[in-house]
C-alpha cells in the first residue's frame, strides 16, 4: 500500500501548509501539557468546586457522556458559569491541550453558538447557555500515573485520558452544530464544522455511478449518527467502498477527509492516529453515505477502519443541524 502511504504523508505534509494553528501543535508534548494545566486548573479552585470537578478514574462516570443539552441529561463536573475569571481561564487552557488549535477554535465557537441559538428559537425550545460546559478530572494529575478529562456540553464532548506519561485515548472526540450555517444576524455565514461537511460531499460526489453504488447505504438516511452516545462503539459490519476500491484522486480526497478529524487532535496525537491508520491498511477503510448529493439535503457518512470510526450526519432542522464523532475502534477512554 505504498501509494496509500504517500497519500497520507501528502496530506500531512498539506496541513503543515495550511494552518498555523495545527502546526504550532504539531510537536506539542500533549500529556505533558496536559498534566500541567490540569495541574493548574485544580490549584486554583476551592475546596467546594474542586469536589464537583473531580472523580474517580475508575467508575462509570467517567465514560457516562452525550452531546444533547445540558437540560436534557445532567452533566456532572464544574461549569464554566461557575468559575470565576481566573478559573476560567485555566480551564480553556486545559481545553486547548486536549486538541489542537484548529480543534479549540472549532470548540470555543461551538459553546458561542447557543447564543445564538438561544436567539433563533426565541427562547423557546431547551436552556441554551455558553457557559453550560463542565470540565470533570478523573483521577489525580500525574506525569507518570493515569488519569483523564472530559469537557463537555451541548455538541461538544472532548476526552482525553493520560496513562503512563503517555496519551492513551483521546476519543469520543465529538463536535457538532446547530445551526451548521448560521443564516441571520451579525454572524451570518458561519459554518464551524465546514470542512467536514464540504469535504465530504466533495468525495461522494466525485465517485462514478458504480462507486457511487457501492457507497450507498441501503434504507432511509440515519435521524442520528448510529452510535450516539454508547459508551463503546459498534456501528456494525463495515459499510461502504473500500479506499482500496477508489482512483488515486478519490483516495486522496479520502485523505483529506479523514485529515479534518484528525487535525482537530493535539498534533502529535492526530500523527500517531494517521500512522495506525496507515499501519492497519489504509486499503481497508471504507467510507458510505446515505442521502441527497446537494447542500440542503438531509445525509449522512461513516469512515470505518480497522481503528478508527467517523460518524456524520446532517438531517435535523432542514439538513442545517451537524453531529459529527471520532472514535476509537477499541481505543476509547
Amino acid at each position: 500500500m505504498k501509494e496509500r502511504r504517500l497519500l497520507i504523508l501528502a496530506a500531512a505534509a498539506a496541513v503543515l501548509v495550511e494552518g498555523i494553528a495545527v502546526a504550532s501543535h504539531l510537536f506539542l508534548d500533549t500529556p505533558g501539557a496536559a498534566t500541567a494545566a490540569a495541574r493548574n486548573f485544580l490549584a486554583a479552585l476551592d475546596p467546594e468546586r474542586r469536589a464537583r470537578a473531580v472523580f474517580p478514574f475508575e467508575g462509570d462516570e467517567r465514560t457516562r457522556w452525550h452531546f444533547i443539552p445540558p437540560s436534557q441529561f445532567e452533566r456532572k463536573g464544574l461549569p464554566v458559569k461557575d468559575m470565576d475569571p481566573a478559573q476560567r481561564a485555566l480551564a480553556h487552557a486545559l481545553l486547548a491541550t486536549a486538541m489542537s488549535g484548529q480543534g479549540y477554535v472549532k470548540a470555543t465557537t461551538i459553546m458561542s453558538l447557543e447564543a445564538a441559538l438561544k436567539d433563533l428559537e426565541g427562547g423557546r425550545g431547551p436552556v441554551r447557555d455558553p457557559e453550560l460546559y463542565y470540565f470533570a478530572i478523573f483521577g489525580e494529575p500525574s506525569d507518570d500515573g493515569t488519569w483523564g478529562l472530559r469537557v463537555e456540553g451541548h455538541h461538544l464532548s472532548v476526552h482525553l485520558t493520560v496513562a503512563g506519561g503517555k496519551v492513551a485515548a483521546v476519543a469520543p472526540a465529538f463536535l457538532g452544530a446547530n445551526p451548521a450555517e448560521v443564516r441571520e444576524g451579525p454572524r451570518r455565514g458561519l459554518r464551524v464544522l465546514r470542512g467536514e461537511e464540504d469535504l465530504g460531499r466533495e468525495l461522494v460526489r466525485s465517485l462514478d455511478p458504480e462507486r457511487l453504488r457501492r457507497a450507498l447505504l441501503p434504507g432511509e438516511v440515519p435521524r442520528e449518527i448510529i452510535t450516539g452516545n454508547a459508551r463503546k462503539a459498534e456501528p456494525g459490519p463495515p459499510a461502504g467502498i473500500p479506499a482500496g476500491d477508489l482512483t488515486t484522486e478519490m483516495a486522496a480526497r479520502l485523505t483529506r477527509l479523514i485529515d479534518a478529524y484528525a487535525r482537530n487532535l493535539p498534533g502529535d496525537v492526530a500523527a500517531r492516529e494517521l500512522a495506525r491508520i496507515d499501519e492497519a491498511g489504509f486499503g481497508k477503510v471504507r467510507f458510505a453515505w446515505a442521502g441527497g448529493l446537494e447542500r440542503g439535503q438531509p445525509h449522512y457518512y461513516r469512515i470505518q477502519g480497522p481503528t478508527f470510526l467517523i460518524e456524520y450526519d446532517d438531517v435535523q432542522n432542514g439538513a442545517n443541524h451537524i453531529h459529527c464523532v471520532w472514535r476509537g475502534i477499541g481505543g476509547d477512554w
